[in-house]
């Protein structure tokens, strides 16, 4: 689209001038949504990531901290029994709390659903259905 076809209303264009406007008005429209979903996307990554990373350092710490703890309680309770059944009392312990906290996981992963730019999604039907209206009129 030249500065001077752009420059004069529209009512003086040919039918050909108006349609290779909306032609490059929508190209130009559509490029622009996808650069709006990139950088969405790319957002959402970075602090994707940075949760992740901060999620396996926790998860480290909290490892050995357990270890910790589990060991601690097999040895109080072989204070009142036998050791080995001590420690047959926490595993079983820990692999119901386990069980229950995956289970846990597991739905709030299919909660969050997929990850999907929604902004330029939602920008990119207005667009659509605005460019419907307008070629209706």
């Amino acid at each position: 689209m030249t500065h001077r076809t752009a420059a004069r209303p529209a009512e003086s264009r040919s039918v050909a001038e108006l349609v290779s406007d909306l032609t490059d008005q929508i190209r130009r429209l559509v490029r622009d949504e996808m650069r709006l979903a990139a950088v969405e996307l790319r957002g959402k990554g970075r602090r994707l990531g940075a949760g992740a990373g901060l999620a396996g350092a926790a998860a480290v710490l909290a490892w050995y901290g357990g270890a910790a703890l589990v060991a601690a309680l097999v040895l109080v309770l072989a204070l009142v029994m036998p050791a080995w059944v001590a420690a047959l009392v926490v595993g079983v312990v820990l692999l119901l709390v386990g069980a229950v906290l995956g289970l846990s996981a597991r739905q709030q992963v299919r909660r969050a659903g997929p990850p999907v730019p929604e902004e330029a999604v939602t920008g990119l039907r207005q667009d659509v259905e605005t460019i419907k209206e307008r070629a209706r009129r």
